[in-house]
């Protein structure tokens, strides 16, 4: 093989209206909201971005099928699990599952899973207490 990749820079999340789907996520996993490109959306976290983009948004290339929900997210939080699970809750996010051992890219975790406003199923996972 010529190359490898080295990581992911982007993921774009399908929505039927960007303004509730990036308030959830800054709301509930701490992403700050930034606007590109004029009217674009992105989510920023660490040295990553998710980018919003409206369902059905002309000039915008996409995967074959736009369709909200069809994600599925795992994040890692430097935090203990419990911390997850009392920040979920203090800001009304059900736990669909969790928590639960999985097994990450670099080990053993605890995993919490919801959804997010368009139904992609989030995990938020910790290292420590995997």
């Amino acid at each position: 093989m010529a190359f490898a990749v080295d990581r992911i820079d982007h993921i774009v999340i399908n929505t039927p209206d960007v303004d509730i789907t990036a308030d959830w996520y800054v709301r509930v996993l701490g992403m700050h909201r930034e606007t590109y490109r004029g009217d674009r959306t992105a989510l920023v976290f660490g040295s990553q971005k998710f980018n919003v983009r409206p369902t059905g948004a002309p000039n915008w290339v996409t995967a074959e099928v736009d369709a909200p929900g069809s994600l599925d997210l795992c994040f890692i939080a430097e935090v203990a699990p419990e911390e997850i699970a009392a920040h979920l809750a203090a800001v009304g996010v059900e736990v669909i599952e969790g928590p639960t051992s999985r097994t990450g890219a670099l080990g053993g975790m605890t995993s919490y899973y919801c959804r997010d406003p368009d139904g992609n199923l989030i995990e938020i996972s910790s290292y420590s207490g995997g």
